[in-house]
């Protein structure tokens, strides 16, 4: 049985371009409050949660524009899978990395919620498409990308890392 099939009709849950601009729109800001911060001549990273914003960071900023492409394009041949399973490796360090950061109180924020979502449904997601549910697996692939990128947004309110590098 081939399972290669052609980009999907998202439109039901995120429409394709939602996704791309949605990613590009993420990129874009994270490079600016990047450069900003720079300019800034301040430090990068608190030193606090540096090895595990490091982490956390080079981890999620390839996961985003590798998503967007695995979501966008062929699937079911090998560079889905490949890719497929490089991303589920990108957002399981992901999400155990953002343990390690805590808000300026010290505690976690409802955001952690969504590394939770991440550590219960990617394991789902994986058996659904190996047990022939490609269209569970889809779906629940194309919410844990939207959180993804619904979590990088949250990063610019004020009082977040991106919105002080961003903002000031």
């Amino acid at each position: 049985m081939n399972t290669t099939a052609a980009a999907p009709d998202l439109s039901p849950l995120i429409s394709p371009r939602v996704i791309r601009w949605g990613s590009i729109f993420l990129l874009t800001v994270l490079v600016i409050a990047f450069v900003r911060r720079v300019a800034s001549g301040e430090p990068y990273f608190p030193t606090v949660h540096g090895l595990w914003l490091i982490l956390h960071l080079a981890t999620v900023i390839p996961a985003i524009p590798l998503g967007a492409y695995v979501l966008l394009h062929r699937k079911g041949d090998a560079r889905h899978k490949l890719l497929g399973r490089v991303w589920a490796f990108l957002m399981l360090a992901t999400a155990l990395s953002s343990f390690g950061l805590t808000g300026l109180t010290g505690n976690y924020s409802p955001i952690h919620l969504l590394s939770i979502l991440v550590l219960i449904s990617l394991p789902r997601a994986i058996w659904d498409a190996r047990s022939g549910r490609i269209a569970r697996h889809r779906r629940t692939m194309t919410i844990l990308y939207a959180s993804l990128v619904v979590a990088g947004l949250f990063t610019f309110l004020p009082g977040r890392l991106f919105g002080i590098w961003l903002f000031g």
